[in-house]
């Protein structure tokens, strides 16, 4: 059986060895005051960044704030290779040459025929090299952006590294309904147990979801629906053999699943990190069936969400000479230092959630055993994300300058029990102004994680002090709004009522 070597010698791994010795306790420190960086004193923080746990054996993927400024620098590699046992017995592969007719033969009808076999077998041989895994290079249309440098020729180079340095980590992953298959999507690993040989994968909500047989192309574009928990899900590995797993955990709100599978290998695991912002370029990663890697290039946006689109989400915006991916759902959004800044939530609007939801979320279940927000009965639009002239317009007419617009309230909440409407302005939340929904959701984990902290529990009632301007009325006003403490998605029940004709109204 092949053995894996060092390509570097003993005598040079040995002066290696006592390098490291030398510099064991002052890199200990370093890593000690980093790590102290990384992880916040304060036991309430929820965006504490989780490393390790207190077994040694447990790894989790790294977590960056978005405030952490560090220069990192490229780390080594360390190239290995697989000393192959070749036998001298075995005889080399012959060279192949193009077989052509003199022109003194071109008339001798035997020669001519076993001339076209000879080019026959030529050509046969020739095509069998040529789908050489090294040459396949020749024939196969590559779907990634980056096979074109011209398009991206300023951040081609980082944007190659950062695509290659992110592909381990990123798998596919399978469901079935018994003997049915169900739907296909990427994964990333982001915690390993080394000595229990498991590994958790993160990906989409929609690996379970129930597809509507009555409009299967308008399945992904909702956020209600049900999600299929008992479904059997399979990992693929990137050798071509397959594991089956089981759910730990399912946000609905926020449409992301933990699974757990058993590997005999360790696997490797990614940087997330909250720096990212509108413009930004970025990769979009996903595998398909064939586990070849599947590469997009955009840039962070922020919209308008639809109705039937969550708020917390930001979108990729495509490069419009990339072509459409399927199947990468539950994949990475990395930047170009191959650091990922969110999760791929649903490919058909492009819309992904952002990493700061998923260290929060993650954070909560490694403490709480769950992944809590507050719902508030109402779904709302960003005054800072609308054209600048209707932003003058509300200033200079209203004096409001940010705030959160409600576009939808739900029927019976809570929220419409105290006069919220639809077009009115919520400025505050407990007396905190919020300018965007990703500072919503922010400040609404961050509310929860007060909540447990206290001991209580999932699916109380709290009260927030919100600051709603009546767009009705033109005046604002304080109410305190009741609210569920809940880890399950939240639905926006729409208005209506039975018209009965004009004797019952």
């Amino acid at each position: 059986m092949p053995r894996a070597v060092r390509i570097r010698g003993d005598e040079l791994e040995k002066t290696e060895r006592e390098a490291k010795r030398r510099n064991l306790t002052e890199k200990e420190k370093e890593e000690e005051e980093e790590s102290t960086a990384l992880h916040p004193t304060s036991p309430r923080s929820p965006g504490e960044v989780a490393i390790r746990t207190s077994h040694p054996k447990i790894l989790f993927a790294v977590f960056e704030p978005d405030d952490r400024t560090q220069l990192e620098a490229k780390q080594d590699r360390v190239v290995e290779s697989v000393a192959e046992e070749e036998s001298s017995s075995e005889p080399l592969s012959p060279p192949i040459y193009e077989p052509y007719l003199p022109e003194e033969l071109a008339d001798d009808p035997d020669i001519l025929h076993d001339f076209k076999d000879a080019k026959a077998r030529y050509y046969k041989e020739r095509n069998r090299r040529i789908r050489l895994f090294t040459m396949d290079h020749h024939y196969y249309k590559a779907p990634s952006c980056l096979f074109n440098p011209h398009l991206l020729l300023p951040i081609l180079e980082p944007a190659r590294d950062a695509a290659l340095r992110t592909a381990k980590s990123v798998i596919l992953l399978s469901s079935f309904v018994g003997d049915d298959p169900l739907n296909k999507c990427s994964g990333l690993w982001f915690q390993r147990d080394d000595q229990s040989k498991t590994a958790l994968v993160l990906t989409s909500a929609q690996l379970i979801r129930e597809k509507n047989p009555k409009k299967p192309s308008e399945w992904r574009q909702q956020w209600t629906g049900k999600y299929l928990r008992d479904a059997e899900v399979f990992v693929h590995f990137l050798d071509n053999t397959a594991a089956p797993g089981r759910l730990l955990y399912l946000q609905e709100h926020y449409e992301f699943a933990l699974y757990e599978f058993e590997v005999d290998k360790p696997v490797q695991l990614l940087t997330f990190t909250e720096r990212v912002r509108c413009g930004q370029d970025v990769l979009r990663l996903g595998r398909d069936e064939s586990l070849d890697l599947r590469i997009s290039h955009g840039m962070v946006a922020h919209k308008i969400p639809s109705r039937h689109e969550r708020c917390h989400y930001m979108y990729f915006s495509r490069d419009p000479s990339t072509r459409l991916l399927l199947q990468d759902d539950g994949g990475a959004i990395i930047d170009l230092e191959g650091k990922v800044v969110g999760l791929v939530n649903n490919h058909i609007v492009e819309t992904f959630v952002p990493s700061f939801i998923l260290h929060r979320c993650l954070d909560f279940w490694r403490r709480f055993n769950c992944m809590p927000r507050l719902h508030l009965g109402m779904a709302f639009t960003s005054i800072e994300h609308l054209d600048p002239i209707c932003i003058e317009r509300m200033t200079r007419d209203h004096n409001i300058e940010s705030g959160l617009i409600v576009e939808q309230v739900s029927k019976g909440s809570n929220a419409e029990k105290i006069g919220i409407r639809e077009g009115d302005v919520i400025e505050s939340f407990n007396g905190k102004y919020v300018s965007t929904t990703i500072e919503l959701e922010q400040m609404l984990i961050d509310i929860c994680w007060d909540h447990f902290h206290q001991g209580k529990c999932l699916y109380e009632e709290k009260d927030v002090s919100v600051k709603i301007f009546d767009a009705i009325k033109h005046h604002r006003r304080t109410r305190n709004l009741t609210v569920i403490v809940s880890d399950l998605g939240e639905d926006i029940v729409k208005c209506t009522y039975p018209f009965m004709g004009k004797e019952a109204m």
